[in-house]
This record gives structure tokens, C-alpha cells and sequence, in this order.
């Protein structure tokens, strides 16, 4: 009996130093393909800002440096009115950012045409088409929120920015510190969202605020921000505008990262798995079954284990970047069902 005790202790060790190994290597798997993608899209947006710069001055002639150029014209015009500038930079653009790439989904959600988007679809049997009823009611809220919500604190973070200095100061950011402050912004996402959203998904908070959200389990990209206002503040903009008030940003480096910001939370909730752009398997997930992948980029929830059901999942095998033109739901279908 003794021997046998022991046998099955040292097993059992052996076991938990096994699954605390495969927990380590998960998160640390995590961690380099958080690494990876930020790494690479960084790159990537150095070679185009290189490449665009390059192009457009050759193409107007400028001297200089173009986007200095450029924003210093800006800059006089509004000169002595930089609260305006600001509203306007932070506001107009990444509202039309939101708006421009919503329209042009929502026109397929609405339609189903071109039909060939529709074969992206994640959640196959739901919104085709999209109920008209509860998307004027989804409509109305976002627009709130937006007019009502995002506007105010916009104002207020302006005012709060200007004690870290001026952000619309005459010269820009060099290129690649904007690239580092954007890596940065996206880090303060990830924690803040995290934690508030789970925050949220408590159940003395989630019935009376987040359950507005998660009417939507099969989500489209405009419902990105249809949500409680209290939510809205806390777990949809804080976390986006934190980043910049701590670096504190200019307002070049702060328009472009909320464009980012609200075209990646778009992406995330849009329903389709479209070729070249991020994966949005692993919200839509959360979205479909409530207390997995709570985060944005996963490395809190690899951390938190609140991603183990989703690893488990075709929508796991399904979550990379497509790079043909043959859907995931096809190449990965799902595992028939067996007959009883």
C-alpha cells in the first residue's frame, strides 16, 4: 500500500509539473504571437509611411518632409485655437474611420451582396440578414454614445492632456516614436479592456449593464460600441484614451490610434473572417458563449486561463489571418456530428 502510495503521489506530481509546464509554454506562446503581430504590423506600417512619404513627395514635389509640411498649415490655421483642432482630430477622423468601414459592412449585412463576403461569414446561420428592428435600435444606441458620450470626454481629455504639455505642438512626433507609442497605446488596451470587461461579465454588473452588449451573439462590426454608457466609458473609452494621456501624445499619434482603435474593435466584431485582415474568431467566440476571450490580443486570457474552452475549438484551429480566398469555415468545417 505504501509503495502504491507513493507511486500514485509521484504520478500525480509528475502529472501537475506537466500541465504547469504546458501552462507556462502556452502563455509564453501567447505572449510571442502578441510579440509577433504587434512586431509585424509596426513593420509593416514603417515600410508603408516610408514608401507613402516617399510617393507623395515626389508626386506634389515638396521639399522637406511632407506630412510636417502638412500639419504645419493645419497647425497655423487653427492657430490659438487648439482645443477646436483637437476636438476636430480626435472626433471627425476616427468617426469617419468607424463610419466609412461600417457602412461598407453594413451594406452586406443589410443586402447580402456581394454575396461572395457572405461565404466569410463566422455564425452561418445568423444575420442573413441582419433583423432591421434591432438594428435601427443598435444604431440609435451607437449614435448616442458617440454624440453623447465619446464627444464630452473628448473635450475633457484635452483639457486633461494639456497638463502633461501641448498636444497639438508645431512639430510632429518623429515616425518611429509614433510606431512606439502606438505599440504602447495598444498595451494599455489590453490591460484596462481586460479587466474591465470581465469586470462587467460579474453577475451583479453584467444583467443591469453588459447583458445590453451580448444581445448580439452574433455580432456585426456596428455593434463595436452598442453598449450601456456606463460601459461605454469605462470598458469602450478608457482604454483606448488612456494610452495617449499617459504618453502624452500629440494629437497626430492620438487621431491615428483611435482610428486603429475603433477600426480593429470593427474587425473584431464584424462576423466575418475576411482574407487578409486580423482574425475575428476569437471575439466572436466570446460573443457566442459569454465567459471565454475577454481580452483583445489573448495574452491575458492565456494568463488567466480564460481561454481554455476556446483552445479546444475549431474556432481556435480557425483563428490566423486567411491568406487565400477559400473560407476557414470550408478548409476547417466543423466535426460532423455522430448519429445515435
Amino acid at each position: 500500500m505504501t509503495v502504491d502510495s507513493g507511486t500514485g503521489n509521484m504520478n500525480g506530481a509528475v502529472k501537475a509539473s506537466v500541465r504547469g509546464q504546458e501552462g507556462h509554454g502556452g502563455l509564453w506562446e501567447s505572449v510571442k504571437k502578441a510579440a509577433f503581430i504587434i512586431g509585424s504590423g509596426l513593420l509593416l506600417l514603417a515600410a508603408f509611411g516610408n514608401s507613402l512619404t516617399w510617393h507623395l513627395q515626389r508626386f506634389w514635389g515638396a521639399s522637406g518632409d511632407f506630412w510636417q509640411n502638412l500639419w504645419t498649415k493645419l497647425y497655423l490655421k487653427f492657430e490659438g485655437h487648439d482645443a477646436a483642432l483637437f476636438f476636430l482630430g480626435t472626433m471627425l477622423l476616427p468617426t469617419l474611420a468607424f463610419w466609412v468601414s461600417n457602412g461598407l459592412l453594413l451594406l452586406v449585412d443589410m443586402t447580402g451582396k456581394p454575396s461572395f463576403i457572405t461565404r466569410y461569414r463566422i455564425q452561418v446561420d445568423k444575420n442573413n440578414p441582419v433583423d432591421p428592428a434591432k438594428l435601427r435600435h443598435a444604431l440609435q444606441t451607437v449614435l448616442f454614445n458617440q454624440v453623447f458620450i465619446s464627444g464630452p470626454m473628448v473635450v475633457g481629455i484635452y483639457y486633461l492632456m494639456t497638463w502633461r504639455g501641448n498636444p497639438c505642438g508645431p512639430e510632429l512626433p518623429t515616425f518611429h516614436w509614433g510606431l512606439m507609442e502606438l505599440a504602447m497605446c495598444g498595451i494599455v488596451e489590453e490591460i484596462m479592456f481586460y479587466y474591465s470587461h470581465r469586470l462587467f461579465h460579474h453577475p451583479a454588473l453584467y444583467k443591469h449593464f453588459h447583458k445590453q452588449h451580448h444581445e448580439w451573439t452574433a455580432p456585426i462590426g456596428v455593434v463595436s460600441i452598442y453598449a450601456h454608457p456606463l460601459e461605454h466609458v469605462l470598458s469602450n473609452m478608457l482604454p483606448a484614451v488612456m494610452g495617449p494621456v499617459l504618453l502624452g501624445s500629440h494629437l497626430a499619434t492620438t487621431s491615428l490610434w483611435y482610428c486603429l482603435a475603433l477600426v480593429s474593435t470593427t474587425v473584431s466584431h464584424c462576423g466575418y473572417h475576411l482574407p487578409l485582415l486580423p482574425s475575428p474568431e476569437f471575439h466572436d467566440y466570446h460573443h457566442l458563449k459569454f465567459n471565454q476571450c475577454y481580452g483583445v490580443l489573448g495574452v491575458l486570457d492565456r494568463l488567466h486561463g480564460t481561454d481554455a474552452k476556446f483552445r479546444q475549438t475549431k474556432q481556435y484551429q480557425r483563428h490566423i489571418m486567411l491568406t487565400s480566398l477559400t473560407p476557414l469555415n470550408e478548409s476547417i468545417p466543423e466535426t460532423p456530428k455522430k448519429v445515435q
